[in-house]
């Protein structure tokens, strides 16, 4: 039997029962549509997520007061926590290859100028603050290197904070009231847009020192260091827990590199988007169990057809592939055909919800595919297989 004999018969038994064939590659593309967009919105939620953590860069430590590790019983007065200060910030500056340092402080105030008042977050920060978090100024300047314990009564504004409180005017030079303070505006940030559900244009930043004050907090709520990019992660570790150990006597703080939690949340997002896959993967099951029932079911149907092949001097072998091969061309059309659905389903539902990420990965897809042709493949082999046992004068003398 020739290759072209091969796939005519093929072609020609699959064509005979179209609708018995649609449905059977119908169940294989849904279940190969189904692992696409999972994938697809996994991934892109993946990528999303990584995006918005490293914008800032991997070369970022921040160090939080109190040590995230539990302990089984009460420790007494050597469980108490001293807090993170300005001193601490300025100290970690002398750790190998620590290019900057930002001491943070979070909190919510009213600003009021001309008359209107906006509520909004205030952060206390450091003049590295642009530098190390990549958020450059729009107009005017940043805060200047001060001494951090008597900084002077300065503010940069988000730019939705400029905008609400001095609309087009140049904001620049003009006194503002936070929480019964007055501060001078320097600067206001370039446009950021929101970063993990946090709206940066809708901010105000004083120095560090002043929202202290302005809070009555006693420490920082953290401080972040920038490193060399090029230098060894665990020794730069090391070098900041040094300089920390000797100036609180003990590990009473956490150090958390970006770094380590990206490779940690990407482990994380990489198995998410294999349990979706894997859940899309089931559809691909039922798709199976059709193949193999409906394949059972021509091979009791073709009996006379598979005594009339033997007869002419077609090979068991020979008799098995061209049952296989039209299980495998089942799944691989059906493949093809949800691969397509797939994808064209991932764009619409990107262009119909455009904060939705989405982003096909076409590893999975190959692979899905693969799959899928496997799937086909085992379970045509079983009917292929009784097809081929057989024998001719009784597959000729049935109904």
């Amino acid at each position: 039997m020739g290759a072209r004999d091969f796939l005519s018969l093929a072609f020609s038994a699959l064509g005979a029962h179209r609708l018995r064939t649609t449905l059977t590659v119908l169940g294989i593309a849904v279940g190969i549509a189904a692992v696409i967009i999972l994938t697809s919105i996994g991934e892109g939620l993946h990528r999303f997520v990584l995006a918005e953590f490293s914008q800032f860069g991997a070369n970022l430590i921040a160090i939080q007061p109190g040590r995230a590790i539990t302990h089984g019983g009460p420790v007494g007065i050597f469980g108490t926590v001293r807090p993170l200060t300005l001193d601490d910030a300025e100290a970690r500056r002398r750790a190998p290859w620590v290019q900057l340092t930002v001491p943070f402080v979070q909190g919510n105030a009213a600003i009021k100028a001309h008359g209107k008042s906006r509520r909004t977050t205030i952060y206390g920060v450091g003049p590295d603050f642009p530098q190390a978090f990549h958020m450059p100024v729009g107009i005017g300047r940043f805060l200047p290197h001060d001494d951090p314990r008597a900084a002077r009564p300065f503010a940069v504004l988000g730019s939705k904070v400029k905008q609400e409180l001095f609309g087009n005017a140049n904001p620049l030079g003009e006194r503002i009231r936070i929480g019964g303070n007055r501060f001078r505006v320097i600067g206001v940030m370039a446009p950021k847009g929101q970063v993990l559900g946090f709206d940066m244009d809708d901010t105000a930043y004083l120095p560090a020192g002043r929202a202290l004050e302005l809070f009555n907090r006693e420490g920082l709520i953290e401080i972040d260091v920038v490193y060399d990019p090029l230098a060894p992660l665990d020794r730069v570790v090391a070098g900041v827990r040094r300089v920390l150990l000797a100036r609180h006597g003990r590990e009473d703080f956490t150090i958390t590199p970006q770094q380590k939690m990206l490779d940690v949340l990407g482990s994380v997002l990489d198995v998410l988007t294999f349990a979706v896959a894997a859940i899309g993967g089931v559809s691909l099951l039922v798709g199976g169990v059709g193949i193999l029932t409906i394949m059972t079911i021509a091979v009791t149907e073709r009996t006379n057809e598979i005594g009339l092949l033997r007869a002419l001097g077609a090979k068991r072998g020979q008799v098995l592939a061209l049952f296989l091969g039209e299980a495998v061309l089942l799944a691989a059309v059906g493949g093809l055909t949800g691969l397509a659905a797939g994808a064209g389903l991932t764009q619409l539902l990107h262009g119909l919800f455009p904060a939705l990420p989405v982003h096909t990965p076409w590893t999975y897809a190959l692979l899905a595919e693969a799959v899928a042709v496997l799937i086909g493949l085992t379970a045509g082999s079983w009917p292929a297989r009784r097809a081929a046992r057989l024998d001719p004068v009784e597959a000729l003398r049935a109904e």
